[in-house]
């Protein structure tokens, strides 16, 4: 199965590598978890019973494939100078959308002639709009894959930081799971000596006790309004820009 995986990680690399997008980006973290890790029935608990079990999605789940894909500096900077949400930034949020979307539709294309089952699923717009809550998470699922540790801006954090976007994909084939480490990412956690998320919140929807999720979704549906050129829109990525955006 180590070829397997080897199979998985540089086809995502070259995907990203051979992009043709206005963004670019840094290199991927991937990383694999078992689709039998209790870690995916507590999300039922945590979440709510509507997040879905691998084995929901795909009966034959064995693994779940996660990647993270890190937006370059340039992109970083800009969103983190602008006052506004700048428009890199929003132009990143939608080519990255559909860049986890080619890649997802590349795994099903590479897999599925080896007789392995996939599902595939987007990189967001599978929440519930009255609560906000997904079906599917996929920062959730690199969580349990090994790619790092929530912070309080409630973003995961990776070894490349927190400035990009995630996908994940759900296969009938086994891969050993990606261990999980102890480091903690997360500099207020870590030692409490930063608060830039919590400073940099355009609407003070995030504050050290939680985040305020319509405030902060009112706040992206005002975002999308500015890039009606775009498509749905709905970023701001003001929490995401400090000192975990790219470590």
């Amino acid at each position: 199965m180590q070829m397997l995986a080897e199979k998985i990680i540089d086809l995502i690399n070259r995907q990203v590598e051979n992009v043709t997008t206005i963004t670019q980006y840094r290199k991927p973290l991937i990383g694999f978890a078992s689709a039998h890790d209790p870690l995916f029935e507590q999300m039922k608990e945590i979440v709510g019973p509507h997040h879905l079990h691998p084995t929901e999605l795909l009966p034959s789940a064995e693994t779940v494939i996660a990647f993270f894909l890190p937006f370059a500096e340039t992109i970083v900077n800009a969103n983190r100078k602008s006052p506004e949400v700048a428009r890199e930034w929003a132009v990143a949020y939608i080519e990255t959308n559909a860049l986890i979307k080619r890649i997802s539709s590349e795994l099903m294309n590479e897999l599925i002639p080896l007789g392995i089952n996939v599902v595939t699923q987007p990189a967001t717009h599978n929440f519930n709009e009255q609560d906000l809550t997904a079906s599917w998470s996929n920062k959730s699922m690199a969580y349990v894959a090994g790619l790092g540790t929530f912070g309080i801006n409630h973003l995961l954090i990776t070894k490349a930081g927190c400035a990009g976007r995630f996908g994940s994909t759900v296969i009938s084939a086994k891969i050993p799971a990606s261990p999980r480490g102890s480091t903690e990412n997360c500099l207020y956690l870590k030692d409490s000596k930063c608060q830039f998320c919590v400073k940099n919140c355009p609407t003070g929807a995030l504050t050290l006790k939680g985040l305020d999720k319509q405030r902060c979704y009112t706040e992206l549906l005002d975002v999308d309004k500015r890039f009606p050129d775009l498509g749905l829109c709905d970023v701001c990525g003001k929490c995401s820009v400090g000192p975990c955006a790219s470590l």
